[in-house]
């Protein structure tokens, strides 16, 4: 199911949006959901990591150790 979503944008942005959906051939809300997906995806990605950052009882790694468990 979808679910139609209306945004403004500022002029210069959309032109880069129409200029991306020409060049790929896809349309605007194609180019859109993708660029949110990612977006999305990136987002719960930078909660993980500042889950674990502030994380008490998950030990740090430094480079050092990092390097040498790589074999660097």
């Amino acid at each position: 199911m979808t679910t139609a979503i209306s945004v403004r944008l500022l002029k210069e942005l959309a032109d880069q949006l129409d200029g991306i959906a020409k060049e790929t051939e896809r349309p605007r809300s194609f180019i859109i959901q993708k660029a949110l997906e990612s977006y999305v995806e990136d987002f719960a990605d930078l909660q993980i990591a500042l889950d674990r950052l502030h994380d008490k009882s998950d030990p740090l790694v430094s480079g050092k150790e990092l390097r040498k468990s790589l074999g660097l």
